[in-house]
């Protein structure tokens, strides 16, 4: 049976992130990989993995994945290795190379685990690249992959991360099956055995491609923030989606310490403590109750006897 996280004794706050434009300014495909192999701009790179997508009625991001594959052919290895070299080029927003741990830390002050994970369309490997994932950030990566030969050449797409199938992940987290191919994300839990709760589920993202998780972890109790860019200060994406009720909260893209995300991201971990306490008594007193009831069963079998 695939490894299973298993409900703690102390709460447990599970905070997802987009990547591209939530942790770093740019996409990471053009922050050195597209200028590296390819001939043209990163605008007209972008555009004609577009046109192959709609002419091929294909998945965008296999498009991509396709085109850099493509564009490398005669100029560059395409492995896992040469892609995680790429990535610790990755540009990073100010703060968030402290920001994981220090969250973690604040959020074990007060009695909460905190737990990050990354939720991208973008790749796998190249995160795997960044200096955050290397200090080993994140819980889990879940991300577009792909499958390598013996020789660690990429071959073909091994997992494909787009906008509607990124929630299957929010329901992994929530119950703890963290393997991409355990079936048993599938299976019933009772709520006092959820490991997260959605309401202990914070979203972190910048666009349209994050609004189905958004939507999502707001409806079950949860808590998504909207990031914009603080050095455009453009806040159209993040004022449409509050207005759409897609996020309750938005920040600029600064992690330090004192910033607007970083004060946010510590009341909720404070709610979070309280609320968990509210929830330990909800459901000792429906223990209480349901072990009462078995009691007066029990009596009334008796004198029926």
């Amino acid at each position: 049976m695939p490894d299973r996280k298993v409900k703690e004794d102390r709460p447990v706050l599970a905070v997802c992130y987009d990547f591209d434009k939530t942790l770093s300014p740019d996409d990471m495909q053009a922050q050195g990989y597209i200028q590296k192999v390819y001939d043209g701009d990163v605008k007209s790179f972008w555009k004609e993995t577009g046109i192959l997508a709609r002419d091929g009625d294909m998945d965008s991001n296999l498009a991509y994945m396709y085109k850099m594959k493509l564009e490398a052919e005669g100029r560059e290895i395409f492995s896992r290795n040469k892609l995680r070299e790429y990535g610790s080029k990755v540009a990073l927003f100010p703060g968030v190379e402290e920001w994981f741990e220090r969250i973690r830390q604040y959020g074990a002050q007060h009695g909460v685990i905190v737990e990050h994970y990354i939720i991208s369309s973008g790749l796998k490997e190249m995160i795997e690249g960044t200096s955050v994932a290397r200090a080993g950030a994140f819980e889990r990566i879940y991300a577009s992959s792909f499958y390598y030969n013996e020789k660690g050449v990429a071959v073909w797409p091994a997992q494909v991360v787009n906008y509607t199938n990124k929630t299957q992940f929010l329901f992994r987290i929530e119950k703890g099956v963290l393997d991409v191919n355990d079936s048993g994300v599938n299976e019933f839990f009772a709520p006092e055995d959820i490991r997260v709760p959605f309401r202990n589920i914070v979203y972190i993202g910048d666009s349209d491609t994050d609004i189905p998780c958004m939507k999502l972890v707001n409806t079950y109790g949860g808590h998504s923030i909207g990031i914009y860019n603080n050095n455009t200060a453009d806040k159209s994406k993040v004022y449409k989606m509050l207005r759409d009720d897609r996020i309750r909260y938005f920040a600029p893209a600064d992690y330090t310490e004192g910033s607007e995300i970083d004060i946010l991201l510590k009341a909720i971990i404070d709610r979070t403590a309280a609320n968990e306490k509210l929830e330990s008594i909800h459901y000792e007193c429906r223990r209480d109750q349901e072990q009462n009831a078995g009691q007066q069963r029990k009596k009334s079998a008796k004198k029926k006897a």
